[in-house]
């Protein structure tokens, strides 16, 4: 009978198939882990199954009340979801999916889409383990994504389910980390190296970029630096905003002492290949088991630029910092040498962004084809593993979308949720291939409602930027690879009079900015033509022009249905495709394990 049994659960099994994978159960480790408060009280531990899209959350709070915790947007936490639970005086426990319908009142969702793994009260904690799809077909779950995803926790010191502003917290994680450092190795003949300024007095203004000339870790023979972690001063992090690492030519003459990066004397900004980087919410990143930065041969770079940017919007006097990167280098070498590109906007006053927009695209172009010319030798596909977005307080979206013979290919990497307080180097799921003669094409999202003053490209955190950096292998000498429009064109379309470059950003202050001609100015961006600026170690440039193509957006995947769940009419089924509902797949494979289990008589 047993066996009969299975055979007819065949077809449901087959449909549940994808979705088993390797799931965390009750009791399995969830390798993340981070604070949500902070006070220290709110811990969450998650993981994930790409294959089957399922997520799962472990939610430790300090409390013998109610525990919350969800998906939020950047703007308000109404509308957000709030899967709950808490456990009674009397031991029973109670467990909803949920989503806020104003500022402190949860009402539960028609579609309960959340699976309760785990509840548990005692002297100290309230622990909540449940698991949710990445993406439910209910309108009130918000989608897990690789984009930066914004937590919402929350608490009650009782049962009674009210939020308070008090004990409710929003954190913004990349959730769905592909590599975890546990999964990497760690040579046993690990060198540490500190590239740092020392006791360097932070001017009182709002924006330092403060740079010197330091050299690699003198060694006689190649080693690969396989790790970086950015070194802060305690009480200097909210200071610091960014630290680059940028290779030197060696045949490049620097300069001594410490100075403006941008200022009087331009040997400060000698050198522009980065090697790795750090910015405000960042921590450490290990290069893949096969990748690293090469040094010790006569190929490799021996000076680098250290480059760290302060942000000292209190005008705060006699703050001395000793920030820097610390790199972790062995000599047990990888298969590669990796490199990093620098794509997007070229970061000077053309680049613009008008007042009260609530959006607004720029575009930077890359053309590789003049790459192989500019090396000095055949250029190897570039197979690019991780990335680095960066934008300042305005930016709200990015993407790196690659063309091959004039047809859009794939999007390399995206964050649509950009949060600038969280910029860290982050792997892509599987590696993709550039071929010499690809285009890249960096977008950029910004919103400026709050302001009502023009944005221009530049260095100051008020000022913004539209980068992108991507890490990859073989390296390269190619440094960067950038675009512009032409501000000229611009101007003309806006019906302002200009000559020069200069005349097209002076424009731009005349121009009566309402959404109409925010939009015209967007328009004729992207219509104008590109100059694109291809740099390399040894400060060669050469200037290509090139159009900005259109970008085809790339569709969301099928949600996943549970019982009672909707699916709006914008979320249709793909072709092919078959919605089950996360019940009966849960369902399917608890039978299927209980078959399994059971003695195997006659029939």
């Amino acid at each position: 009978m047993a066996h009969d049994l299975l055979f007819r659960l065949f077809p449901l099994l087959a449909l549940a198939a994808p979705l088993q994978s390797n799931r965390p159960g009750p009791t399995s480790r969830l390798r993340y882990s981070r604070f949500l408060d902070p006070s220290n009280v709110i811990f969450l531990r998650w993981d994930f199954d790409l294959e089957a899209e399922i997520i799962s959350f472990e939610l430790q709070v300090r409390t013998a009340g109610w525990v919350g915790l969800g998906v939020t947007n950047r703007y308000t936490n109404v509308g957000s979801d709030l899967v709950v639970g808490g456990v009674l005086p009397n031991g029973n426990v109670y467990f909803s999916d949920q989503h806020l319908v104003n500022g402190d009142t949860l009402k539960e969702d028609g579609s309960q889409d959340a699976e309760l793994l785990g509840l548990t009260e005692d002297a100290v904690y309230t622990t909540m383990r449940f698991s949710r799809p990445f993406r439910s077909c209910d309108p009130h779950d918000l989608d897990i994504t690789s984009d930066t995803v914004r937590v919402l926790a929350a608490y009650g010191l009782d049962d009674t389910l009210k939020l308070d502003q008090e004990r409710t917290f929003v954190k913004s994680i990349f959730l769905l980390q592909v590599v975890h450092p546990d999964d990497l190795d760690v040579p046993k003949d690990t060198i540490i190296h500190d590239l740092e300024i020392t006791d360097f007095l932070i001017p009182e203004d709002d924006t330092t970029y403060a740079c010197t000339f330091l050299p690699l870790p003198i060694v006689s023979e190649k080693h690969h630096i396989y790790k970086f972690e950015p070194k802060l001063v305690y009480h200097n992090e909210t200071m610091v905003h960014h630290i680059l690492v940028y290779a030197c030519g060696n045949a490049s003459v620097l300069p001594t002492g410490i100075s403006d990066c941008y200022g009087a004397d331009p040997a400060f900004s000698l050198c522009s290949q980065v090697i790795v980087g750090w910015a405000v919410g960042g921590t450490s990143y290990q290069f893949p088991d096969d990748v690293g930065v090469s040094i010790g041969t006569p190929l490799d770079p021996q000076w680098i630029r250290l480059e760290i940017h302060y942000s000292n919007f209190n005008n705060l006097p006699g703050v001395y910092d000793s920030s820097g990167i610390r790199v972790y280098y062995t000599s047990q070498l990888r298969k590669y040498d990796m490199g990093v590109l620098q794509l997007g906007f070229f970061t000077f006053p053309i680049h613009f962004i008008p007042p009260g927009a609530e959006s607004f695209l720029s575009y930077g172009l890359c053309r590789t084809e003049k790459f192989e010319e500019m090396n000095g030798a055949p250029v190897p596909d570039i197979q690019v593993y991780g990335y680095l977005l960066h934008t300042h307080l305005a930016g709200q979206a990015l993407q790196a979308v690659q063309y091959r013979n004039g047809t859009q290919l794939r999007t390399i990497c995206k964050d649509d949720s950009y949060d600038f307080n969280l910029q860290e180097t982050r792997d892509l799921p599987s590696r993709v291939e550039i071929k010499p003669g690809d285009e890249l094409l960096v977008e950029c999202h910004y919103q400026t409602l709050d302001r009502d003053f023009m944005t221009f490209g530049g260095p100051s955190t008020i000022n913004e930027m539209c980068l992108i950096f991507l890490f990859y292998y073989p390296r390269n000498n190619i440094s960067s690879c950038m675009g512009y429009p032409d501000i000229i064109y611009v101007a003309h379309e806006l019906g302002e009079e200009a000559s020069d470059s200069m005349e097209g950003i002076m424009a731009m202050n005349n121009v009566e900015w309402t959404p109409e001609s925010i939009k015209k100015a967007e328009k004729a961006c992207k219509e104008a033509q590109q100059t694109v600026i291809i740099k390399t170690i040894d400060e060669v440039v050469e200037n290509t022009t090139g159009w900005i193509p259109d970008i085809i957006p790339t569709p969301r995947g099928p949600c996943l249905e549970s019982l009672g769940g909707k699916v709006e009419a914008q979320d249709k089924t793909p072709a092919g495709f078959s919605h089950l509902p996360l019940a009966a797949i849960l369902l399917v494979q608890r039978t299927l394990s209980w078959l399994l289990a059971m003695p195997q008589t006659g029939v």
